[in-house]
C-alpha cells in the first residue's frame, strides 16, 4: 500500500513519530488504530445514550417540568 501525503501531513506524521520515538510507519498505524477505537467507542456511547433516552423518556420529561 502507498500512502500519499501532502508535505504538511508528512511533517505532522514525522513530528508525531518523533514525539513517540517510533517510525513514521508505526506512528501511522497507531494513529489509525486509535481513531478506530475512538470511533467505535463514540458509536457505542451514542447507541447506549439513545437507549437510555428511550427507556427513561417519561421520567426525563417529568424531571424537566
Amino acid at each position: 500500500m502507498t500512502l500519499r501525503l501532502t508535505p504538511e501531513q508528512d511533517e505532522a506524521l514525522a513530528a508525531l513519530a518523533a514525539a513517540h520515538r517510533v517510525s513514521k510507519h508505526e506512528a501511522a498505524v497507531r494513529a489509525i488504530e486509535d481513531a478506530a477505537l475512538r470511533s467505535g467507542h463514540r458509536d457505542r456511547v451514542q447507541a447506549l445514550s439513545g437507549e437510555g433516552r428511550d427507556r427513561y423518556a417519561a421520567l426525563l420529561h417529568r424531571l424537566s417540568q
